[in-house]
């Protein structure tokens, strides 16, 4: 599609940029619909995060932002609104810009994952879960399990105190929900979900023992390109879901959420 005056630009803003494969999926699926629109990647360190994105709006035909790593829980802040899921979960992924230079952010990455596992066969109502990860993403995600009816989900988190503080406030949002934190170790449980970035650097550890996962068991894993994680898990015979569907499931809702006429 030729980019001209009229098209309507996106920025994804991340750090680092180099895994990043989202505009391959949002640009695939603009061109699909015929829509005049763009995603490209912006590379923006966190430090720069707060003087930087309050200019964006300046730039008259970019409209919106998606956001990845590090940045969710901090755009939450720059937000001068938030949608249901950004105000509850208190992370964004998706900003849209209003007249005044107004930022309204709300978050889909629990929405993207829930229906992404349905539509590949993966329920969680029921399920015990174990969680790895408490960041933006999972975050979130914590939230879309615990909503879905998972019965006593557990959060792993290389921070106990950040873990902690996720299961503690999804507990409080969710009406029955007995969410725990703990060990990131499958024992006991039905659905494990790395919500972490580990996977995307050459060298990171394993979100989870691979050996530690049996035959009944069933894996998503968030991140799109395929890990040493996600073939140690293929490999042993266990039902696996990358992050694909889960960003081709949340992309129609951000667009919309932009003013895009899907």
């Amino acid at each position: 599609m030729e980019l001209t005056g009229n098209t309507h630009l996106y920025a994804i803003l991340g750090h680092p940029v180099g895994h990043i494969r989202a505009p391959v999926f949002f640009n695939e699926k603009f061109a699909a619909l015929g829509l005049d629109a763009h995603l490209v990647v912006f590379h923006l360190h966190p430090d720069e995060l707060a003087d930087v994105v309050p200019l964006l709006p300046k730039v008259r035909n970019l409209r919106g932002l998606i956001v990845t790593i590090p940045h969710k829980p901090a755009m939450a802040e720059l937000c001068d609104e938030l949608g249901p899921s950004g105000r509850m979960i208190g992370t964004v992924n998706t900003v849209r810009f209003e007249p005044g230079g107004r930022l309204v952010g709300d978050m889909f990455d629990g929405l993207g994952l829930i229906a992404g596992a349905r539509a590949n066969g993966f329920e969680m109502a029921g399920k015990r879960v174990l969680l790895v990860g408490a960041g933006g993403a999972g975050r979130a995600i914590a939230f879309a399990i615990a909503q879905e009816g998972a019965a006593s989900p557990m959060i792993a988190n290389r921070t106990a105190a950040t873990g902690e503080a996720v299961a503690a406030q999804v507990a409080a949002a969710v009406d029955g929900a007995d969410v725990r934190f703990g060990p990131a170790d499958p024992a006991d449980h039905d659905v494990i979900v790395n919500a972490t970035s580990l996977g995307l650097h050459d060298g990171d550890p394993m979100p989870v023992d691979p050996d530690a996962l049996t035959g009944a068991m069933e894996v998503i894993d968030i991140i799109a390109p395929l890990t040493p994680f996600q073939t140690a898990v293929a490999a042993r015979g266990i039902k696996l879901m990358g992050g694909r569907p889960m960003i081709d499931h949340q992309i129609e809702a951000q667009m919309r959420f932009m003013g895009e006429e899907w």
